[in-house]
């Protein structure tokens, strides 16, 4: 591969890099072609972007960015597939799907600015909660005092409606 090929492939993955919230590094090395492009397909549904990259090329557009990747240096070995997302758990539960036929293997993941090393940390991603869930949790804690004090001024009124037609009819 020529030098320039290579600044391209680098600056293009620092690009996508930067257009994406968060990434999954992950190991598709034992996939059949069938199972490739079944993965490939539900990335696509899952609007996910999958990138199989060289780790050299990988390594040098993660160091050609602001923040610190550093950590990822250890697992960049072997075949290495990117996994691109906005939405934080998506790729992960997309893996957890994948993982019970035992393929493919999270290496490690950038998410919410914290790394996750190691396979170990899939199930700790896939309940992370994407920023629609938490705008939904925060939505539904707001609601729940004032559908209480309403409630309570609903069925006081029938109670003092009540007590009063007692009291006319004494």
């Amino acid at each position: 591969m020529r030098k320039e090929d290579k600044s391209t492939i680098i600056s293009t993955i620092a690009e996508t890099v930067k257009g994406y919230d968060f990434f999954y590094l992950t190991d598709i090395s034992t996939l059949n072609a069938a199972k490739t492009s079944a993965l490939r397909e539900e990335c696509y549904k899952s609007d996910i972007k999958l990138m199989v990259v060289k780790n050299t090329l990988l390594q040098k557009a993660l160091e050609s960015l602001d923040t610190d990747f550093s950590e990822l240096t250890p697992v960049l070995k072997g075949n290495t597939a990117i996994m691109f997302s906005n939405t934080a758990n998506a790729p992960a539960k997309l893996l957890d799907k994948y993982t019970k036929e035992g393929v493919p293997s999270l290496k490690a993941a950038y998410v919410q600015e914290s790394f996750y090393i190691g396979a170990n940390n899939l199930k700790a991603l896939v309940n992370v909660k994407s920023r629609e869930e938490l705008i939904g949790d925060v939505i539904g804690l707001l609601q729940s005092p004032i559908k209480n004090v309403v409630s309570a001024l609903q069925s006081g009124g029938n109670t003092i409606h009540g007590v009063l037609e007692t009291l006319s009819k004494k």
